[in-house]
C-alpha cells in the first residue's frame, strides 16, 4: 500500500532525513521505533505533505506524493492523529468528530454511532468543548475524529504519550480492535513492549537513516537493538 525509497528532507539548512527506506501493506501494523529527534515524526510529516522532501520518494497505491498537498493526501484516504492530539479546542466533541468526516463505502464505514461504541466515553462527553476535556479524553477524541474520515490508512503518532496507564492500556485495546478490522496503520510510539505486541513489521530510525527492519517477533528476540536505537 504504501512504499518510501530513499527519503531525505531538511528543516531549512539542517538535514534531518537522509536515507529511509518504508515499506507497509495493506492490512497490516507497521511501528517506527527510535529516540526523540531521530526523523520518525519528518517522516509523517513528508508523507502527508507537511514537509517537502529533498530527495527520494513516496508512493501510496503506486501514485506518488512527493509535492502532493496535505488536503489532497487526506482524500486519498490517509488520516493522521497528530501529536499533541491537536483537537479544536472550541468546538463540541460531536462537532469535532462531524468537522471533517468523509462517508465510507458499506456496512464498515465509520459512523457517530460507531465512534460512540468504541469510545463510551465521547458519547456521555458528547456536548463538552473540547477545552473541557481531560487528556485522555482529547486522545480518544484525536483517534476518532480520525477514524471518521473512514481512512485506508491511519498513522498515529505518540497516541499514549502522557496518558494515565489506564487510558493507555484503554487506547492499545482500541488499537488492537482496529488491527481485527482489517485497518491498516502506522504507530509511533515510545512504548516498545507494547507496539510490538499490536505491530507486524518494524521500522528502527536512528540519525534519519533506517537502520533495522524486521517482524515484531525477530525485534522481540533481539533486546540489545531495542537497548541501543531506543534505551536511554
Amino acid at each position: 500500500m504504501l512504499s518510501i525509497q530513499g527519503l531525505a528532507a531538511k528543516y531549512g539548512s539542517c538535514q534531518a532525513l537522509f536515507d529511509i527506506d518504508l515499506e507497509v501493506k495493506r492490512g497490516e501494523v507497521v511501528g517506527l521505533i527510535g529516540r526523540n529527534g531521530m526523523g520518525r515524526t519528518t517522516v509523517i510529516n513528508c508523507l502527508f505533505g507537511l514537509l517537502k522532501p529533498v530527495a527520494g520518494e513516496i508512493k501510496f497505491d503506486g501514485r506518488v506524493l512527493n509535492g502532493m498537498a496535505p488536503y489532497r493526501v487526506g482524500r486519498l484516504g490517509l488520516s493522521l492523529v497528530p501529536e499533541g492530539r491537536q483537537i479544536f479546542p472550541t468546538l463540541t466533541v460531536e462537532e469535532n468528530l462531524v468537522a471533517t468526516a468523509k462517508r465510507g463505502e458499506g456496512s464498515s464505514s465509520w459512523t457517530l454511532e460507531r465512534i460512540y461504541e468504541l469510545f463510551p466515553r465521547l458519547k456521555e462527553r458528547r456536548t463538552n468543548l473540547g477545552t473541557q476535556l481531560s487528556g485522555g479524553e482529547q486522545q480518544m477524541l484525536a483517534i476518532g475524529r480520525a477514524l471518521m474520515t473512514n481512512p485506508r490508512l491511519l498513522v498515529l503518532d505518540e497516541a499514549t504519550e502522557g496518558l494515565a496507564p489506564i487510558v493507555r492500556a484503554e487506547i492499545w485495546n482500541v488499537l488492537a480492535k482496529l488491527k481485527q478490522d482489517g485497518l491498516t496503520m502506522i504507530v509511533v510510539d515510545k512504548n516498545t513492549k507494547a507496539l510490538l505486541r499490536l505491530s507486524d513489521h518494524n521500522f528502527i530510525l536512528d540519525k534519519g537513516v533506517t537502520v533495522w527492519r524486521g517482524t515484531s517477533s525477530e525485534l522481540s528476540a533481539r533486546p540489545e537493538l531495542i537497548a541501543q536505537y531506543v534505551g536511554v
